[in-house]
């Protein structure tokens, strides 16, 4: 890890008081850092807060929400819950991976760029079918509206480098 990397995670455990009791807080700061749990960030974090890195995993294996596997900068989620699941979600799901060219076995694309995955319920059943963007949420998508969503995160990527 670079001195910088060290320095952020410092600052994260620092923030929590390098309180063992607030784990999952300071976990969800790191994968809101990187876009997932770095295996070098949880060996670090677990030294530092004195815990087995064996409790660390089995905390960031327990909840779905985290990630041990590097995600692209933008995460998308489209919601297969029942709500959205009848108003055609899947349709839309199968867009997103057609543009970006990804798969379920392999939801990233190969430039770190988007990452799409499916999840259960987003919590926004009357805006259905629902995907977010980095948890800003999408109501009423389409097929046509996923491939403007890609095109407009293209062009905003484009227009930071």
């Amino acid at each position: 890890m670079t001195h910088q990397e060290i320095a952020k995670l410092d600052e994260i455990l620092q923030a929590h008081d390098y309180n063992h009791t607030l784990l999952i807080a300071i976990m969800q700061e790191i994968q809101k850092e990187y876009h997932y749990l770095p295996e070098e960030a949880l060996c670090y974090i677990a030294k530092k807060l004195k815990l087995s890195e064996a409790k660390i995993y089995g905390v960031a294996t327990f909840y779905e929400n985290f990630s041990l596997e590097p995600k692209g900068k933008y995460v998308i989620k489209i919601c297969d819950g029942t709500a959205c699941h009848v108003r055609k979600s899947i349709p839309i799901l199968e867009e997103f991976r057609k543009v970006l060219g990804v798969t379920a076995e392999n939801p990233t694309t190969e430039d770190m760029l988007f990452t799409v995955e499916t999840v259960s319920c987003l919590g926004a059943c009357g805006l259905a079918p629902v995907c977010t963007v980095n948890d800003h949420v999408h109501p009423a998508m389409t097929p046509e509206k996923a491939r403007e969503l890609i095109k407009e995160l293209k062009e905003e990527a484009a227009s930071e480098n």
